[in-house]
């Protein structure tokens, strides 16, 4: 998914060729927790780095505004969020995706809505006269100045 395709040179001999991989980008900074479990209890937490260095991690953790420890909340929040707004995510249900790219399709949609068309009441500001501004993830990110509405957003030109 991220990072750079390495398509492997041919080498002439008979066989399968290699398939491409892919290889994480430079300076790529990543942790794992990983939760050891007793009887359905967890009894003990650890983190280990997966890319990068421990330095690296700890410089990028205190550069950070929302958390100072690796941990998964970011990512479980992310996922429940999606699944809410997407029923194609929702367990055990009949609304699931049959096709692959209709299922891809309404996850970038209701990511790109949820990042563009939804204020996030922790990322509202005080403007000039002390009332609270609302703001979308996108807006707090710079990547828009106001908070688009759907059918804004699903006129937009696409690439």
């Amino acid at each position: 998914m991220h990072g750079e395709t390495i398509t492997p040179p041919r080498t002439g001999k008979p066989g399968r060729p290699r398939a491409p991989y892919k290889v994480a980008p430079k300076g790529l900074t990543s942790a794992v927790v990983e939760k050891t479990r007793e009887k359905g209890r967890v009894v003990s937490i650890a983190t280990r780095v997966v890319f990068g260095t421990m330095a690296a991690l700890v410089a990028a953790l205190g550069m950070s505004k929302v958390s100072r420890s690796i941990n998964t909340s970011f990512v479980e929040r992310h996922n429940g969020t999606d699944r809410h707004r997407n029923a194609r995510k929702a367990r055990e249900t009949y609304r699931f995706s049959k096709d692959w790219r209709y299922h891809e399709s309404v996850t970038c949609m209701s990511m790109c809505v949820r990042d563009f068309c939804w204020p996030v009441r922790t990322l509202r500001i005080k403007d000039d006269q002390g009332k609270w501004r609302k703001r979308s993830p996108a807006m707090a990110a710079g990547l828009a100045d106001h908070i688009w509405s759907i059918s804004e957003w699903l006129a937009f030109p696409s690439v």
